[in-house]
């Protein structure tokens, strides 16, 4: 008996709690949904800058430095000096690591 008034019980809060839908407010703030949001124009255009730059990018000889200079050199100066400063401070990670 006491089984069948805790399913009953158990049931009847379930179909409670599915049947209530949960209103969300936008950042969890004061605003409601029925508030609409003001699109801002800059924001917008950037956006489809954004969007449409993979199509529009083209590389040649004018650009193609800076890009290899970005990509590979810079990126290998940062490594070689940090690598240096390992080396002069004696890092117990560089020791450790079997280069030293």
């Amino acid at each position: 008996m006491i089984g069948k008034f805790v399913a009953r019980c158990g049931l009847r809060a379930a179909t409670q709690t599915v049947t209530r839908t949960q209103r969300r407010k936008m950042g969890d703030g004061p605003f409601t949904d029925a508030m609409h949001v003001k699109k801002n124009k800059y924001v917008e255009e950037w956006n489809g800058r954004r969007e449409i730059t993979e199509k529009a990018f083209e590389v040649g000889p004018d650009n193609l430095p800076a890009i290899l200079f970005c990509v590979f050199v810079f990126p290998f100066g940062i490594y070689t000096f940090t690598r240096r400063e390992l080396i002069i401070k004696g890092d117990p990670r560089y020791k450790r690591s079997g280069l030293a």
